[in-house]
């Protein structure tokens, strides 16, 4: 339900941009992190029915339980009171996070925006090195990529996927600056 109303929605905001465009586009509303942004955004975590275990680790906070519980509302709006309630429900919750990612550029995937340009500059594949540190329940990532045989980016995350998007917009934006291009985090037309 959720992957159908956002998908229509960039299809009709946007009806010039590629198919890979698109999919970036709905890539980055349609994810646990986003997900979870929008449970967080409505206070959903201080309603859910956790055990005594997810309680006592923080439950409430992890995005895989927001994220999977704000699918689970959706769902059960979809049940209740049809297609029409819960592309309401969808666009009221996700409508800011549309737009939002409209305007990120290169920030929609900063992992694939430096993939391609150090494709594009034959600059070889960008590798990530990753440290964490913390108990499993808990755990703080930190990661760097090396590009062309340099270290950049410092990004800290949650999750290994967080801290190497962080790290790859640090490395995407002084390889960007180091190859003389313009700034990359320009919107979508």
């Amino acid at each position: 339900m959720l992957g159908v109303v956002v998908t229509e929605t960039l299809y009709l905001m946007h009806p010039d941009l590629s198919e890979g465009r698109l999919a970036k586009l709905r890539a980055a509303v349609v994810n646990a992190r986003a997900l979870a942004q929008v449970a967080r955004a409505i206070g959903l975590g201080r309603e859910i029915k956790l055990g005594r275990g997810e309680e006592t680790t923080g439950g409430r906070e992890k995005a895989s339980i927001l994220s999977d519980t704000v699918e689970a509302v959706i769902g059960a709006v979809h049940l209740s009171g049809g297609l029409t309630a819960a592309a309401d429900v969808v666009h009221l919750l996700f409508d800011p996070l549309i737009e939002a990612a409209s305007a990120l550029g290169a920030g929609l995937d900063w992992k694939t925006s430096l993939q391609e340009i150090s494709a594009e500059h034959a600059l070889g594949v960008p590798e990530y090195v990753i440290t964490d540190d913390g108990p499993d329940h808990m755990k703080t990532f930190t990661a760097q990529v090396r590009v062309a045989g340099e270290l950049y980016g410092n990004g800290v995350g949650r999750s290994k996927k967080e801290a190497e998007q962080a790290a790859a917009e640090t490395a995407y934006r002084a390889v960007s600056s180091s190859l003389g291009l313009a700034d990359t985090g320009a919107p979508l037309d």
